[in-house]
């Protein structure tokens, strides 16, 4: 046991690679306890989110205990046929959702101004 603990801790990883998946392409009649039942096969998961609103229906962000154990979600996934669906699984990648945060805020902003001035 301890010889694989040891050879995990000198496995390098992408920089890309995180605790937290994305996965895209759900079915949006898709329950909490199917993704749990679905990707707790590859290793302990810490939380599960499934979006409900209109805009997120059909994703879910999981967050697994273990780097490793997402890494391998993620290789035996990407693809899956989920009632007939194919899963998109990613990477959670925060720095992109800062950025479309501050596109977003700015795209508001000039929005504003063209009607402030009357541009269109």
């Amino acid at each position: 046991m301890a010889m694989n603990l040891k050879a995990r801790a000198n496995v390098r990883l992408p920089p890309e690679v995180n605790r937290i998946l994305f996965i895209r392409n759900l079915p949006f009649k898709i329950t909490n306890e199917d993704l749990y039942d679905l990707f707790g096969r590859y290793g302990a998961i810490r939380q599960i989110r499934v979006g409900n609103e209109t805009t997120t229906k059909g994703t879910a962000y999981v967050v697994y205990e273990d780097i490793i154990d997402a890494k391998t979600a993620l290789e035996h996934l990407q693809g899956f046929n989920l009632m007939g669906r194919y899963l998109i699984v990613l990477y959670f990648q925060p720095h992109k959702m800062s950025r479309k945060a501050e596109m977003d805020r700015k795209e508001s902003e000039i929005n504003k101004l063209k009607t402030r001035y009357q541009i269109e």
